[in-house]
């Protein structure tokens, strides 16, 4: 027994696993032996009973074309695990043909113990859909993945995916404690109900925050915090909800946006219970979102390069379904902010901890939301004041953090802004004091050319960083336009109307040539559309709306 559980702790991912789990799985795990070439596995056929965790010998995996021959051939040696992938992300149906080489021993571990393990510990999941998406990135891979699975199967999981409510899926039921509990008791409560969150509440027994067996693992046991303090000492008290009304992809997305992995379920005005994003996308693994996990799982960034290049395979995947245009954007603006968060994260690694704390901002299209395929760079810096001794150390540090973060959003495929519209560029770069300037100068002094050069920067979004240095920015915008600003507008407005319908003189369509084919510019057919509800939208000072489609919506209200 000792062996079994010594081979588990040492193999990854159980030796993420606490040890009485571990105690548990060496008495479940069967113990296998193949003397012999075993055909395990046909790819699409029957189903896979449990995941081999091999101890000695190998596995030989591959698929087979048309013809019959070995494709994709791999081998699992000792300490791998063989079938995870299949049971979660195919139906329990193989992917792979498996033969077990002559000499192997392995360890079965059954399906129904491995999905309850991936239910409870995230870590452990995490193990599996990273590798799973690692793979989706190799184009042969996925061309046989989705091969083996139905075009219709397929189908059908983005219409339910698009179609279907929060409150069609199951919830799991909230387990809490009160923010004084002690933090072995809280640990204690989570063993006791098998959960991996806890969610904690106030005096007024609001939510106020929740802990995962991540965060006992990594800020109690690896930070040395005396569990005997209250549990609001560890907690996360970033709390998104969402209503039973709400779709299915609008919750993934909302995770994603929010880097949450837990969404609170609220049901006319009552939380009734929680959904985790591992439960979502398990049972999603077909849909495009599951892409944007794997996007976040790239390491490099030749990976988010492909990953880019993949997207408009995506959109006409989800446009051939009939998927409304907004939420295709919706996808779009998520894939986009994902790969932009990995570089700055990326970048922050590499030049330390930003001395100050900082937004980085998108403006125009993808402040916006309404990203299309090929597109430039327009983004800013916000950092908050600081002491006149430290500012010149702060601003060099956030330039040449935006010349790197810049650098490698063009290598991906968002190219360098032919108008300099970066943060890259000095005067786009600089402390919230400067930005209420900028901002204040525009309303006030509102001159016709700055209407055409500035316009793009009341359309912002932050996508990383402190969201109260925007939110501050906001609230000093929306007290600038209370004032009689009429010119302003008149100038937005004019600008507006520069530009022409792409109408021809016979009221055709007007498309201009590029190579040999005949193509219509939508996006600055959109321009007038866009400019003009901007102006309405600053005007009802409901400029916090993002999208052109939801400021008409509140402008309509």
């Amino acid at each position: 027994m000792k062996e079994k559980i010594d081979f588990l702790a040492a193999t990854l991912p159980y030796s993420v696993l606490p040890d009485q789990v571990l105690e548990e799985l060496a008495n479940l795990v069967e113990e296998v032996d193949f003397p012999e070439n075993t055909r395990l596995f046909d790819e699409g056929n029957h189903k896979v009973k449990g995941v081999h965790i091999i101890v000695k010998g190998s596995f030989e995996t591959f698929f087979l074309d048309s013809q019959q021959a070995k494709r994709k051939v791999e081998t699992y040696g000792p300490k791998t695990t063989c079938g995870g992938i299949s049971i979660l992300f195919n139906k329990k149906k193989p992917i792979k043909t498996v033969v077990a080489q002559a000499g192997t021993k392995a360890f079965l571990l059954p399906r129904k113990i491995f999905k309850a393990i991936c239910a409870e510990y995230e870590e452990f999941f995490d193990f599996f859909a990273n590798d799973f998406g690692k793979r989706m990135l190799d184009d042969e891979y996925a061309h046989f993945y989705k091969t083996n699975g139905s075009l219709e199967d397929n189908y059908l999981v983005v219409d339910q995916l698009y179609s279907s409510k929060i409150r069609s899926i199951g919830y799991r039921q909230i387990i809490y404690c009160n923010k004084n509990t002690p933090i072995f008791e809280a640990a204690i409560k989570m063993a006791e109900n098998k959960t991996s969150c806890l969610f904690v509440r106030d005096e007024q027994e609001q939510y106020a925050g929740f802990v995962t067996d991540i965060t006992l693992r990594d800020r109690v046991i690896a930070g040395l915090i005396d569990p005997k303090l209250p549990i609001i000492n560890v907690m996360d008290d970033k709390i998104i909800s969402i209503s039973t009304n709400a779709y299915v992809y609008e919750a993934i997305l909302l995770m994603f946006s929010s880097k949450s992995r837990y969404l609170l379920i609220e049901d006319e005005g009552k939380f009734i219970g929680f959904l985790s994003r591992n439960r979502l996308l398990s049972e999603q693994t077909k849909s495009p979102l599951v892409f944007i996990q794997s996007v976040k799982s790239a390491t490099s960034n030749e990976e988010l390069k492909v990953k880019w290049q993949k997207v408009p395979s995506i959109v006409a995947q989800l446009l051939d379904r009939g998927v409304h245009a907004e939420i295709v954007n919706e996808v779009v603006t998520t894939i986009a902010d994902t790969i932009s968060n990995k570089i700055i994260e990326d970048v922050i690694r590499k030049l330390g901890p930003p001395p100050a704390k900082f937004v980085f901002m998108v403006l125009g299209s993808e402040g916006r939301k309404e990203l299309s395929l090929k597109t430039d760079q327009d983004n800013a810096i916000i950092y908050e004041d600081t002491p006149e001794d430290q500012r010149a150390m702060v601003r060099s540090y956030f330039l040449d953090f935006a010349t790197q973060v810049s650098d490698k959003l063009n290598y991906v495929g968002f190219v360098y802004c032919d108008g300099d519209y970066m943060a890259t560029n000095p005067n786009w770069t600089h402390s919230l004091s400067h930005w209420k300037y900028n901002y204040k100068n525009w309303i006030e002094e509102a001159l016709p050319e700055a209407a055409v050069k500035f316009a793009a920067f009341f359309d912002c979004r932050a996508i990383y960083g402190d969201a109260e240095i925007m939110n501050d920015l906001r609230h000093f915008v929306d007290d600038e336009l209370k004032r009689p600003i009429e010119k302003f507008y008149v100038y937005l407005a004019k600008n507006a109307l520069l530009y022409e319908p792409p109408l021809t003189y016979f009221r055709n369509i007007k498309t201009q040539k590029i190579e040999s084919r005949e193509v219509f510019d939508i996006k600055t057919a959109m321009t007038p559309i866009v400019d003009l509800v901007r102006v309405y939208a600053l005007q009802n000072r409901i400029f916090q709306k993002e999208n052109t489609g939801e400021r008409l919506r509140a402008l309509k209200d």
